[in-house]
């Protein structure tokens, strides 16, 4: 049954990558995965959890001493790691939601044509450098999953065609992850880190930015020496036309950027979950749209009010997020993800090596089980250590390379960041497609950002 799991995982894996061929929606193949992971799980559980390859299930032991048999074990799956996952996803997916919707109401509103006015060049590299240090920088203030879908909605806005569009969208995922890597707000894992003391925040900034800048650089002068020609705009359609004043356009451009820019300070502030600080903003958002548009037409509201536009928000990406997290959380629970990490240690022994297999490894699963797997393994050393420990102090190489490559190396495949799940859903970006067009380009920034970090650590 134990590997029964990972068999599943991987079929369904591969159910996802194949969706065009199949013609099969990749959100139906996620929750049936992310189903049956848990009913394999639970029905081979005594098996699988005297294997002795679950922290959760030792920990949970400890925690009830009285517990045994088989209705502690259903007990633990049941009652305790469903609701402990499901919890941890459900922050998530709710934070995807409102973001989305706060994207959709400024869409709506035209009011990123206040911005895609401002961009003039329909050379497609000089776009493709203009949008990818605004995804850079973005992401990291914001985070590099809120960051895509705001980018993804430019891009609408900018190119008409749909594979040079989906080039664009891919090319912000990496510029996304790289940006998310160096800040300590910037990625779920860099704020694990930061969180669980591995790092700070001034330090991650001072060590990640560098390689992390590399990462986005170096496909991009790649393809200033390939990509050729112009984009072609979308046309205005005629059904198109704006609805709004430039006031009411320049009004939900800031109360939408203003409102994601709100969520890490909420976060800071209160240390409540992200994804109550995008709900609140989606709340106010939703208020002062009832406000401005309660004496307008009726045919007006009918495309502003934001009850109707949440009914145009992607539920699918959601389901498909939905399914995917919980086939990862059914392979943490049980420990195949953390004998994975035990695996790593054992056979690479190097830290720079584990890290980068860590990294290669987040574009197949998700990186916050592997990025929480390392934090299990391996404490923080005391200040003062020497020796190979020394590197696990706080702000040491490992977890400072450990935020870059778990924060960058899920652009090798769309299907490896929640930035490139979000692209993916929204563009419908295949899954072979960017393998074959993206993931060397992705690759290259990944080892020159690598290198560029060890070279900067060894030297200084």
């Amino acid at each position: 049954m134990f590997l029964l799991m990972v068999v599943v995982f991987v079929l369904g894996y591969t159910a996802i990558a194949l969706e065009h061929p199949l013609k099969i929606d990749k959100a139906a193949s996620a929750l049936i995965i992310g189903t049956l992971c848990w009913v394999v799980y639970i029905l081979g559980a005594e098996n699988i959890l005297h294997l002795g390859f679950s922290p959760a299930w030792e920990g949970f032991k400890v925690s009830h001493p009285d517990a045994h048999g088989i209705h502690a074990i259903h007990e633990f799956i049941v009652e305790s790691e469903i609701i402990h996952h499901l919890g941890e996803i459900g922050e998530i997916l709710f934070f995807l939601l409102g973001a989305m919707t706060i994207v959709e109401v400024v869409d709506q509103h035209d009011g990123f044509k206040i911005i895609t006015d401002k961009i003039k060049t329909t050379k497609k590299i000089k776009l493709l450098w203009i949008l990818s240090f605004l995804t850079f920088f973005m992401s990291a203030l914001l985070d590099n999953l809120t960051t895509t879908i705001v980018l993804v909605a430019l891009l609408r806005k900018l190119v008409d065609d749909k594979q040079t569009r989906w080039f664009f969208a891919s090319m912000v995922v990496l510029a996304a992850n790289a940006g998310g890597a160096w800040s300590p707000i910037g990625d779920v894992t860099t704020i694990m880190l930061w969180i669980g003391g591995q790092v700070t925040a001034l330090r991650i900034i001072e060590g990640v930015f560098l390689p992390s800048l590399v990462c986005m650089i170096v496909p991009l002068g790649i393809l200033s020496f390939t990509m050729k020609g112009n984009v072609q705009r979308p046309e205005l359609k005629a059904k198109d036309k704006t609805l709004t004043s430039q006031g009411e356009q320049i009004l939900f451009l800031i109360l939408g950027v203003g409102g994601l820019l709100f969520v890490p300070v909420f976060k800071t502030t209160t240390h409540l979950p992200p994804y109550m600080g995008m709900l609140l903003s989606l709340g106010i958002i939703w208020v002062i749209g009832e406000i401005v548009h309660r004496n307008k037409p009726k045919e007006v509201k009918d495309k502003l009010k934001v009850i109707n536009i949440l009914r145009r928000v992607d539920v699918p990406t959601v389901l498909f997020f939905l399914g995917i997290l919980s086939a990862v959380a059914a392979l943490q629970s049980a420990g195949q993800l953390n004998l994975l990490s035990q695996f790593l240690d054992d056979k690479l022994g190097n830290i720079y090596l584990i890290d980068l297999a860590i990294g290669v490894l987040s574009s197949v699963v998700d990186n916050v089980p592997l990025v929480a797997g390392a934090m299990g393994m391996y404490p923080v050393a005391d200040a003062g250590t020497v020796g190979y420990l020394s590197n696990f102090v706080q702000d040491g190489a490992f977890w400072e390379f450990l935020a870059y490559t778990a924060g960058t190396g899920g652009s090798l495949l769309i299907i490896g960041s929640a930035a490139g799940v979000a692209a993916m859903g929204l563009e419908k970006i295949d899954f072979i497609w960017y393998m074959k067009r993206i993931s060397l380009l992705a690759l290259s920034g990944y080892l020159g950002g690598a290198l560029v970090y060890y070279l900067t650590y060894s030297l200084l």
